[in-house]
């Protein structure tokens, strides 16, 4: 039984590895102002960035759906990891050893099984590829490479492989590495044969495909001989570390460029990939025996943070099958908020054939936007019909209509709605637009309403900085928009962020000084974990105990979003901090004040001399300690 992970080493790993290092490898981040950064949530679909790290806290938190905590439950979350395997991976990116208690430290036995998959996967690459560039069989593998422009260099720079003919070289290898049979098969390197576990690839070329972490999770392998009975192309079966729909081959290479250039370019193959990254286009991309769909799409809106400068350009075979893949990308065009562009090689050529013929340049002439992806797809509807008779274009408008009223924006819409009445050949413009308009209506109202429009860039007045550095606040926080919780919040951001600032006035207030429930929470959070008194020591191991103190998720999610969210002044100081201190005391105390007040209107004249009397001086002590506040500020905390 595995022992538990020794907790200075998770807190190792924890300030080894930068959180933002880590979360930029699955979407693009910017700037969020605060120190702070932004980007599409991973694990909600959204449109508009609210999802932010804070690379000094340490912490993510998502103001859209409320996912939120450190960088082990980010990757625990992202990945689909338990703890320990999220503490093995991240210590192995920072050659950290982790120590085990209960029972020591035994890789082998105490590893999850996502870390075990993965590294027979990097083990199998590593030796594949190693076949393709020693073995004198692979002699026909590197023949194929060859003949299409791939030179050793390049097979080394794409990690691509060779697996030998033979039943069990890999199974048999994998095996002395102490791998079971049961991780084997699991794995998708091995199936059942006659006599146990065989390797299920065997002579062919291998494409090592790798998730946008850069883990090896599968593999593409291409036949090289006419006595192979199997497919042309054989991928890595469904596993727990593999999901065809959620990989892209190449996306580990790519990811960079396509978030710099806010472009990419979908290819159809391996070799595409290879022939386009060779040529300069480094943004090229291609799915792994299955279409383009929403979870690839999901993917590149995270690089590609769908700014309206974004570009996908798609390129496909000039056959029949490449159309059709080209029509079944346009399903799913409305997905994206960049703007989707066609490429089709001259001569029906791929990108691998067309760099052999015309050379690199003609690959970057190819990727160049030029066709836009719907009026591809209008062409290839309209090009059914016979436009030349009023029932042909009346049927064309009939199955073109529909598609042109998907646009979701209405400008968008109105402007192919217009090209449409041009193809058709339509003069009735107008005709065309109403009729689009009108399909888009009832699409709208038989799903369940209107479509709200969202509003365009620069639409409204500029916001001033405080308004639009601050994530709109949703979840356990809807009814917090009261200037009074709204003070009280920024002293907790500043007890969380800037505990140096506050301390140690801070730790004298009183849970019941904050109004708001999840307010006192958080305060009585801090307080169990210390005060932040403490945070003035080790920030991180702070914000780890207030974490831990929090009494259930809800408060544990606020905790984080305290964290993360920017503090609402560009310049964060000791008076800006004292402002706060005073702003929260003074209400504590002018609340005071009003139930004292009452209580004396209570006690009427006929009440005890004595009480009455003790009532007034308690009152008297908080109206001047209340002046000494508003004249003196902090300096009468």
């Amino acid at each position: 039984m595995a022992g538990r992970i020794n907790d200075e080493d998770v807190k190792a790993v924890r300030d080894a590895v930068p959180i933002d290092s880590v979360v930029s490898e699955y979407l693009q981040l910017r700037n969020a102002g605060g120190g702070n950064l932004k980007g599409l949530c991973p694990f909600h679909d959204e449109k508009s960035p609210s999802f932010q790290v804070s690379p000094s806290k340490g912490f993510f938190h998502c103001f859209g759906c409320q996912e939120g905590g450190d960088l082990i439950t980010f990757v625990m979350k992202v990945d689909h990891l338990t703890f320990s395997e999220s503490v093995e991976r991240l210590a192995a990116r920072a050659g950290i050893t982790l120590r085990y208690e209960e029972g020591g430290y035994n890789p082998a036995h105490q590893r999850g099984e996502r870390i075990r998959l993965i590294e027979a996967h990097k083990i199998a690459a590593d030796w594949y590829a190693e076949q393709l560039a020693l073995g004198p069989e692979a002699e026909t593998g590197r023949v194929f490479l060859a003949e299409r422009g791939f030179d050793q260099s390049a097979a080394v720079h794409f990690g691509v492989g060779y697996s030998p003919q033979g039943w069990d070289h890999l199974t048999r290898y994998l095996r002395g590495k102490g791998f079971t049979d049961k991780e084997l098969l699991l794995s998708g390197l091995a199936q059942e044969g006659r006599r146990g576990p065989i390797d299920r690839f065997r002579g062919r070329l291998m494409w090592p495909i790798r998730d946008i972490g850069g883990d090896v999770v599968g593999f593409g392998a291409r036949k090289l001989y006419e006595s192979d009975n199997g497919p042309k192309y054989l991928n890595t079966p469904e596993t727990p570390v593999y999901k065809k729909s959620q990989v892209l081959y190449g996306i580990d290479l790519a990811k960079a460029s396509i978030a710099k250039a806010s472009r990419a370019v979908v290819v159809e193959g391996y070799t595409d990939v290879m022939a386009c990254h060779l040529a300069g286009v480094t943004t090229a991309i291609a799915t792994c025996g299955t279409a383009f769909g929403g979870e690839h799409i999901k993917i590149l809106r995270r690089l590609l943070m769908d700014n309206g400068s974004a570009r996908v350009i798609f390129t496909f075979d000039g056959d029949a099958a490449g159309q059709k893949a080209a029509l079944r990308a346009f399903e799913d065009d409305q997905k994206f908020a960049a703007e989707t562009y066609i490429a089709i090689a001259p001569d029906g050529m791929d990108p691998c054939e067309l760099r052999l013929a015309k050379g690199d340049e003609a690959i970057t002439d190819l990727t160049e936007p030029r066709t836009p992806l719907f009026e591809f797809a209008l062409r290839q509807i309209t090009a059914r019909y016979d436009l030349d008779t009023p029932a042909g274009r009346a049927a064309a408008l009939d199955e073109a209509g529909p598609v042109v009223a998907r646009i979701k924006n209405s400008g968008a819409q109105h402007e192919v709605a217009v090209q449409l009445a041009g193809m058709l050949g339509i003069l009735d413009t107008q005709f065309v637009v109403k009729r689009v308009a009108q399909l888009a209506r009832w699409a709208r109202e038989g799903g369940g309403g209107r479509q709200q429009q969202g509003r365009g860039r620069g639409a409204g007045p500029q916001q001033p900085y405080e308004a639009a550095s601050r994530p709109a606040v949703r979840g356990p926080a809807l009814q917090l928009r009261n200037p009074v919780y709204a003070t009280e919040r920024e002293l907790l951001k500043l007890a969380l962020q800037r505990p140096e600032l506050v301390s140690p006035a801070f730790d004298a207030y009183g849970v019941d000084e904050f109004t708001a429930v999840p307010y006192a929470a958080v305060r009585q959070a801090i307080m169990d974990a210390g005060g932040a008194e403490y945070g003035t020591q080790d920030p991180r191991e702070y914000l780890m105990r207030v974490r831990d103190a929090a009494p259930d998720d809800t408060v544990r999610a606020m905790v984080t979003e305290l964290t993360v969210e920017a503090i609402m002044r560009r310049t964060v100081d000791e008076a800006y901090a004292g402002d706060q201190l005073v702003a929260v005391r003074r209400r504590a105390v002018e609340r005071r004040i009003r139930e004292i007040q009452s209580a004396l209107a209570r006690l009427g004249p006929q009440a005890d001399p004595a009480q009455f009397a003790a009532v007034q001086n308690e009152l008297w002590v908080l109206q001047q300690y209340d002046q000494a506040l508003r004249e003196q500020g902090p300096a009468a905390l």
